[in-house]
């Protein structure tokens, strides 16, 4: 989760978000590198006492100044393409879960079994417990195995919600009448919050997300306890 005062990115939970923050510090560089660059020119043209009122055009310079963005775009462009073929990869999940957006709490439907859904609303502040996170937590999380291929198909039944989890690296629209999905993979176990990241009403920023990553033991556990209650 988010920490106060934070200025990077959440710690990586997924192959997906390590690539993304690679990305992130890779663009960054190049950023500051042309800033600099920038700067330096404008120091050294605004003291220097060198005029030449007769220079209309520099040929040297046309082709520099055309050429080094070009490079700079490629740089940018190819890891940010690949990155986007990794998110839209979706190979033989082991997993599906149909995440649907309400106004407002997330409803949850484990596809593979008919039997598991259920509701998931966040909790009031005055119910929490020693050790949960405010305007965070929720009365039922959303449940997957680590180190597994996990699809989620995602949609909404009322107005435009959006599904998002920082640490997992993904945000996908929820949109009324569409079905969209995603994967992802949980690199470890641990519990991953995130919110709606769409504008959906008065009551948006209080629709967390959730998602509980445990190992598959455990994951086995927790099923046949949700097919028994079922």
């Amino acid at each position: 989760m988010a920490c106060p005062a934070q200025l990077g990115f959440q710690d990586a939970a997924s192959p997906v978000m390590e690539e993304m923050l690679h990305f992130h510090d890779h663009a960054l560089m190049i950023v500051y590198l042309i800033s600099m660059l920038v700067l330096y020119i404008i120091v050294a043209m605004v003291e220097t006492k060198l005029t030449n009122m007769h220079i209309l055009d520099s040929q040297e310079i046309e082709i520099i100044w055309t050429i080094l963005p070009a490079i700079i775009l490629i740089l940018i462009a190819l890891p940010s393409l690949r990155i986007l073929y990794l998110m839209d990869e979706i190979n033989s999940p082991h997993l599906t879960v149909k995440t649907v957006g309400h106004q407002w709490y997330w409803s949850y439907e484990y596809t593979d079994y008919q039997e598991i859904a259920f509701d998931s609303y966040m909790i009031p502040t005055q119910d929490l417990k020693p050790g949960q996170f405010r305007l965070l937590e929720v009365d039922h999380r959303m449940v997957v195995p680590s180190e597994s291929p996990i699809r989620v198909l995602i949609t909404a039944e009322d107005v435009l919600h959006s599904w998002a989890v920082p640490a997992i690296g993904i945000k996908m629209d929820a949109i009324p009448g569409r079905l969209n999905q995603t994967s992802f993979i949980v690199s470890h176990p641990g519990v991953y919050y995130g919110q709606c990241s769409e504008i959906c009403g008065a009551n948006h920023s209080f629709m967390p997300v959730v998602v509980e990553a445990v190992p598959l033991k455990h994951f086995q556990h927790w099923l046949t306890s949700m097919l028994e209650d079922a």
